[in-house]
């Protein structure tokens, strides 16, 4: 199991050596350190215990891996839970599978299940009484449960590789390499998809049953270049939404996390600005990557189209790379363009509020903008 421990012990020390001395900023890191370890510990301890009892899980071949990569706040949970309807054609991370990836905690939990239903289901509604409360209040921005498809984030926590440690540590520049991997020098990004790709082999090895493995990874839009090297046959799929909308919905979310260890921080202060310029470089890296991927594995997807007509949008997703949809899941993606057809979203940013401009993101981005046809003002 990789952990990227030389970046982790830099990230608190940035964090607890910052000045001026913050006893609430001192309290979270501590705490949601010594956590994060003790589920390390416990996780290395279930990972090794797969490779005494489900060996063979290591000849597992990865075909065909479908990836969902694009920045976050572009529609791509709404995409995920589309496809996942598809469970003939696909497998997918859940939630609760991506906070222990390991077959022993599947095998283990499936038996406390079955005998939890034999009692009645008592804790099963116990679990779902506590969900509502622990995510109820995130349910009108991003719905989580812990048996819903969910994007392979932990994972890449327990390497301590990912964006979402800025949440803990607002360090973009310091940390910049932890969300974007293509950046990595070798011997570590080697180490992370070789360790990510193990991930993969149990869920496939306890699920899979000949299907394809469906990945939302919102976190790796900088690690494209690495994951088409591990897996050449991947089939990638990206979500173009106007990065004036998802980036300022993107902090939305961002900035209050930061403030609850970190009241200091503001809305438009140079935190949120040094987030900005990653996702901005997010873009960038994926409109370069899409000329170094062979056309029939490559897939863009315009968020409007997305939003106005999810089922028009699928048919061309599956024409292109010539799968075919089952009735079951036709019918099923026709009451999901119903039912979008009538959802308005309720929350509008701008990212004035955050400090930026469409000036600068226009100047930023312009090339990206024109090849999609996306308004240089924002315009939808």
């Amino acid at each position: 199991m990789y952990f990227n421990h030389l970046d982790f012990l830099k990230a608190l020390r940035i964090s607890l050596l910052q000045k001026p001395f913050r006893i609430r900023r001192w309290i979270y890191v501590l705490f949601f350190s010594t956590l994060f370890l003790s589920f390390i510990i416990l996780v290395a301890l279930l990972r090794w215990l797969d490779t005494l009892f489900f060996p063979d899980f290591r000849k597992i071949e990865v075909h065909q891996p479908v990836f969902i990569i694009a920045p976050p706040r572009s529609g791509t949970t709404f995409f995920q839970n589309v496809l996942c309807q598809d469970e003939e054609r696909f497998i997918y991370w859940k939630m609760y599978q991506t906070i222990f990836p390991s077959i022993c905690f599947q095998r283990l939990l499936d038996a406390l299940v079955w005998f939890d239903h034999k009692l009645g289901s008592k804790f099963g509604r116990f679990l779902n009484w506590c969900e509502v409360k622990w995510f109820g209040e995130w349910d009108k921005l991003h719905r989580m449960r812990l048996d819903q498809p969910e994007e392979d984030g932990a994972i890449y926590l327990y390497a301590f590789a990912t964006e979402a440690i800025y949440m803990l540590f607002p360090f973009v520049k310091e940390l910049w390499n932890l969300g974007f991997h293509d950046a990595l020098p070798t011997e570590k990004r080697q180490k992370l998809m070789a360790f990510y790709r193990s991930c993969l082999q149990r869920q496939i090895y306890a699920n899979g049953n000949g299907r394809a493995m469906l990945i939302k990874s919102t976190q790796s839009c900088g690690a494209v270049e690495s994951l088409k090297k591990e897996f050449p046959d991947a089939r990638f799929i990206t979500i173009m939404r106007h990065p004036f909308e998802s980036i300022a919905s993107n902090l939305s979310l961002t900035v209050p996390v930061w403030q609850t260890h970190s009241p200091e921080i503001t809305k438009d202060g140079p935190e949120s600005q040094a987030y900005a310029g990653l996702v901005v470089e997010w873009y960038k890296h994926l409109f370069r990557f899409r000329s170094q991927v062979a056309p029939e594995n490559y897939f863009c997807i315009d968020y409007r189209d997305l939003r106005d007509d999810p089922a028009r949008t699928l048919e061309w997703l599956y024409g292109h790379f010539g799968w075919e949809m089952s009735e079951a899941f036709q019918a099923r993606l026709n009451e999901i363009t119903s039912r979008q057809r009538t959802f308005k979203s309720k929350h509008e940013y701008t990212l004035e509020e955050f400090g930026l401009s469409r000036q600068w993101l226009q100047s930023e981005l312009a090339p990206v903008l024109e090849a999609y046809g996306l308004a240089l003002n924002g315009d939808r």
